[in-house]
Parts: structure tokens; sequence; C-alpha cells
């Protein structure tokens, strides 16, 4: 899309919820206390006939220094400079605020289009800061309210030449892009390309440095980072060409324990890292090298795994480990240890800080992806079963032996595999897992979460139906018989 529109105005005045009308879905968090969002979040946005790009950004503080608030300032300007035009919200019903006017000329001076709109101004009650909002010198305020749809057809009407001029100087043709996203696609192997980028999430517990990693491979500080604990708050979508790979990469909040988690706004997040990690394809679990494979680096683990994800487990902050050769034999051997479900995945130290590895993350993450889409034979899986069976026969409990007669692979993404069998409820865990190792070893797929599952299929007996009819011939013909006799 040629048109960018950035959503600016102080905290709290509505510029997620209007995002979330304008995308189409709630894909930003809402909540009553300011301040909510921190980073720049995108989305394509469809008012009417118009396509175009919108971006959610941090409330508008009166702060220039390092602190959080002064880091997020310079973040929203920043995508003031790069929007062809900004949507400032105010707040009908509060009326205008010292930080209103300061922020009004702040983009006078970026010599930007600029839209004004008054948000929540619905009702008489909203009257008085609709008039008021006129002196900002910004032009005819919009009387807009983003919780119940009102005012779009006159931002509409307001944004629509704008959206032309960019088209006609991009030369574009125009498209109908879909935003309800990908959720919906099947399990088949699929090229990545521009248009469907490979997914990726990155997840961790809070400040291990998964913003700092994504701005890295990005080259530019895109995410809000610092030395705090939980900046990021919502799942927020960068695309990126990495080394001539298109991608789609989540950075996610970090993950807490739910016992630990008592405000509702880190719910919320919680939430929205989790359906970041069902979306992706590939989750990046991220360590932090001084103190990994804490309990909740396991449970994050394990979560990807359990919802099917390819995994890649890469180790932050390298740069600062001095014993590296002991320390990467004491990684290795925990992963082995602690995650046996994902025993091959690969392990791999960067450091988001300098750049240093992130060529074999690259790899890594291609490679994963490879095998999660990994399909194999019905003749191979046969071969290989009758294989495992005759090293290791399946258990024979009462004294019958079980018989696996045959496998197939039912999915991709994550691999799937179906084995009818006699019995199946009877097959020890012990003896699965034997399988599913097998599967990992011989057909290198190595960390990939792996599916198996144990079907029943009754042997015909070609004798049934005749055994049924013997009855009622012998009775027929004890009854002549009887008959005769008589």
């Amino acid at each position: 899309m040629s048109f960018t529109l950035a959503i600016v105005g102080r905290p709290n005045v509505g510029k997620s919820t209007l995002f979330n009308r304008l995308v189409g879905r709630k894909l930003a968090l809402v909540d009553d206390q300011p301040g909510v969002t921190r980073d720049l979040r995108e989305g394509e946005a469809r008012l009417g006939e118009l396509r175009f790009t919108v971006m959610d950004t941090a409330g508008l503080e009166d702060a220039t220094d390092d602190s959080l608030q002064g880091r997020m300032r310079r973040l929203t300007e920043r995508a003031v400079a790069t929007a062809d035009a900004s949507l400032f919200l105010v707040d009908a019903r509060a009326g205008l605020t010292a930080n209103d006017r300061v922020f009004a000329e702040i983009l006078r001076r970026s010599g930007r289009p600029v839209i004004l709109a008054a948000n929540k101004a619905e009702g008489r009650a909203a009257d008085a800061g609709l008039i008021e909002a006129w002196e900002l010198g910004l032009g005819e305020p919009l009387a807009l309210s983003a919780e119940h749809g009102e005012g779009m057809a006159e931002l509409a009407a307001r944004l629509a030449p704008m959206v032309e001029a960019a088209e006609e100087a991009a030369d574009l043709p125009e498209t109908d892009v879909d935003v309800t996203g990908e959720e919906g696609e099947d399990d088949a192997p699929r090229a990545i390309t521009a248009d469907r980028p490979l997914r990726i999430a990155v997840i961790g517990r809070p400040n291990a440095g998964k913003s700092t990693l994504i701005n890295r491979i990005l080259g530019e500080e895109r995410l809000l980072t610092g030395p705090e604990a939980g900046i990021t708050r919502d799942a927020i979508a960068v695309r990126v060409d990495w080394d001539g790979t298109p991608m789609r990469i989540f950075d996610t909040a970090g993950m807490r324990r739910k016992s630990r988690i008592d405000d509702k706004l880190e719910k919320m997040s919680l939430t929205d890292g989790l359906r970041a990690v069902r979306f992706a394809e590939v989750v990046v679990v991220l360590l932090d090298a001084a103190i990994p494979f804490e309990t909740q680096d396991l449970r994050i683990a394990d979560l990807a795994e359990r919802e099917g994800r390819a995994v890649v487990v890469a180790v932050n902050k390298w740069d600062l480990e001095d014993e590296k050769q002991e320390k990467l034999r004491a990684l290795r051997d925990g992963f082995e240890t602690l995650l046996p479900q994902l025993r091959g995945a690969p392990l791999v130290t960067v450091s988001a800080r300098t750049g240093k590895g992130l060529d074999r993350l690259h790899a890594a993450i291609l490679k994963a992806h490879e095998v999660w889409n990994r399909r194999v034979t019905t003749a191979q899986l046969n071969r290989w079963l009758a294989a495992m069976t005759e090293a290791h026969p399946p258990p024979a409990p009462g004294g019958r032996r079980i018989r696996l007669r045959y496998a197939t692979q039912a999915k991709t993404r994550p691999p799937g595999f179906v084995v009818m069998c006699s019995h199946p409820d009877k097959l020890p865990e012990s003896y699965t897992r034997y399988l599913v190792n097998g599967l990992r070893a011989d057909f290198d797929m190595p960390g990939t979460p792996i599916r198996l599952w144990l079907r029943s299929q009754a042997e015909k007996n070609p004798y049934k139906d005749r055994r049924k009819s013997i009855p009622s011939r012998l009775a027929k013909h004890v009854r002549k018989g009887a008959t005769k006799k008589a």
C-alpha cells in the first residue's frame, strides 16, 4: 500500500480503539488506563473504498530525556516523519490540554499533512471540546467516535484525495487486500514469498532482549527497548527481507508465570503473545545466557512444542560470556536433559547488541521451517515400520501380540503420522515414544514437533456372514427331517 497514516495524540484519547476499527480487528490492546501502547503497530486499513496502511503510536508525552516516556515520544515522532499524513486525536470530552497545544505545534512544524479529529464526540457533552479544538489552528476538527464508529464517512472524505494522490504518484494498481490473515490456510508446504512471508514469533521471559534482537535484524530502532523489564506489551508484527528471505516477525511481551500476573493489562499482553505463537510457523525461544533454562523458559519452550510450531532456541547476550566453550557444553547438556521433547532442535548463540550470530540464527530458522514441512512417502514409512518392529517388537498384553500393520503421513506443519494397529489403547506410551524418536532419527526431523496417532483396523473375517447363517440352515434341515418322520 502506498499511503501511510499515523494516528497520534496524548495517552488515552482512543488511538488504539480507532486503529482497531480501521483494520477491522482487535489487533491493538485497549484498556482504560493511559499509556497502554508503547511500540508502533502497523495494519492494513479499510475505510469505504479506501485501502491504506495505518500506524498506531505511543501516546505523546512531555518528556525529551532518555526515560521510557522520552523514548516512546521519539519513536512516535519518527513515525510522524515517515508517514504520508497524521491523524491528530484529541479528547472531545476532556477538552484541550497544554500537551495537546504543544504537540499541535510540533505537527505543524513537521510539514506533513495533518487531520485534526476530536474523539469521543458522541452526545452533547462533547460539543464544547469539539468547538475548543478549533483553537489548535489545524483546520476544522472532525467529530469522531472510534468506539461507536461515528464520523467514519467524514474521515474517509478527508483521506480520499490524499490516498488517491499517493496511489497516482506510486503508479500502483488498486488491489483488494485480505486483512483476515492466513490462519485458515491448509497444511500443505508452501513457498516463501513477499506476499506470504515466513511467520516467526520471538518469545521469552521479560528482559531477554526480544525487541533488541528484532531491531538488529531490521537494521533500525523500530521497536522500543531499554533496561526496564516488560516494555513490550502487545505482539507487534514487522515485515523484513532478511538476507533474501521475506519474513514477518512478531515481537511479544515477556511471559511470566500466571501466578505472578495480577495486572489485567499483563494478562491481555500474555493472551496476545499466545495468539502470535499460534499464528507463527517458527518460534524463536530467546534465553538469557546468564540465567538460561529457568522454569519459565522450559514452560515457554514446551508451549511452542504443544502448539505444534517449529522451534529454534537462541541464547542471547553471548557477548557477555567469558568461558564460552564451557558454557556452550553446559547449555547443550541442559537442553537435552530438560527439553527431551525438542531433542535435536537448533540451539544458537547470539548477541542482539552486537549482531553476532544472526547469520547462524537465520540458517537455523530456515532449516527448522524446512523440517516442519517435511513429507515422507508411505512406502518409506512402511519399510521403516517393519524394521522398527523387527528390532523391538511391540508388547503382548494378555499373551496376544499387538500388531502394527502399516503407517502413513496424514499431515505436515508439523509432521503427523497415523499407524494402523490392533488394540491401540493397549500400546504403552513408551513404545509410542520409541516410534517418534525413530521418526526423528531415521527421517532427519530433529527438534520439530511430531504427532503420532494410533488407529484400530479390525480384520475382516471372511466367514463372519456364513457363520451367522449356519443356525438358520440347520434349523431348516431339522424341520425337514421332522416332517419326513411324521
